[in-house]
């Protein structure tokens, strides 16, 4: 079983501009992935990078899965792996590089190394299980990387299982739309609890998260229903949506991750 992880150095307009980013995203995977607290002990002694025009790739074996009580391997025998392997969404127990992990081991140093003009994008994919799908975890980790580079940071990494989610998609709302698109359902909302102190904003935020029930968001604002529902018409009023309406949720919930 493999991963890949590519990486990419770039640096600001003022910074070391001379200096190549790919032989120095190489020289950095080298250096993150031959850490056994990043990789295992076992992996560390084989992985293979090369750099390619600005970025860096890596090809991380992972140890094999041990095979299961009835003798059967815990592989699915496809090419990428599945929802039942411990590493194949990022989570769990399980000999998979994750992203949050490798994130976690190196930001510190590496954002020091660079200083003020450099910076470090990397992207993590899932785990797979023959040599034809290579390609397709190339592509997977080069997708991840870029959402990974639309974050603020100087060392910025994203995996896999962020390509599954509305996460993959909001980094590239261009900045007109984005502000748009928050202002025409949220500046109403900010203006009235500006005005009246109504927490409407809160409120909002807390529906959305109990799933629109009206006991659960009630208790955790430590409201009676009756102000809860009074608030939530108050918000229709003045945004001309309905709470009641998947679309107009959904409308909401973009918009409050985008602000």
């Amino acid at each position: 079983h493999w991963q890949v992880v590519v990486a990419r150095v770039e640096w600001d307009e003022d910074g070391a501009s001379e200096v190549r980013g790919g032989p120095v995203a190489q020289a950095l995977l080298e250096e993150i992935l031959v850490d056994p607290a990043v990789t295992g002990p076992d992996s560390a002694d084989r992985i293979a990078v090369a750099h390619t025009g600005d970025e860096a790739i890596a090809l991380v074996p992972l140890p094999a899965a041990p095979d299961r009580p009835d003798g059967e391997a815990s592989g699915t025998g496809s090419d990428t792996a599945s929802d039942e392997d411990p590493g194949a969404d990022g989570h769990g127990e399980g000999p998979a590089l994750h992203a949050d992990a490798l994130l976690a081991a190196v930001r510190a140093p590496l954002s020091a190394g660079l200083g003020d003009d450099g910076r470090l994008t990397l992207g993590v994919s899932a785990s797979v299980h023959s040599a034809e799908g290579l390609r397709g975890a190339l592509e997977e980790a080069r997708h991840a990387r870029r959402v990974a580079a639309a974050r603020p940071g100087r060392v910025c990494a994203a995996g896999h299982h962020e390509l599954a989610s509305h996460v993959l998609l909001l980094p590239f709302v261009p900045d007109d739309v984005r502000r748009a698109f928050t202002a025409r359902l949220l500046d109403p909302l900010r203006e009235y609890d500006r005005r009246h102190r109504a927490e409407l904003i809160p409120t909002l935020e807390a529906f959305l998260d109990c799933d629109g029930s009206w006991t659960r968001c009630a208790a955790r604002l430590h409201l009676h229903v009756n102000t809860l529902r009074y608030r939530v018409g108050r918000i229709e009023q003045l945004t001309g949506r309905d709470l009641a309406r998947l679309e107009d949720k959904l409308d909401f919930f973009l918009a409050l991750r985008m602000s």
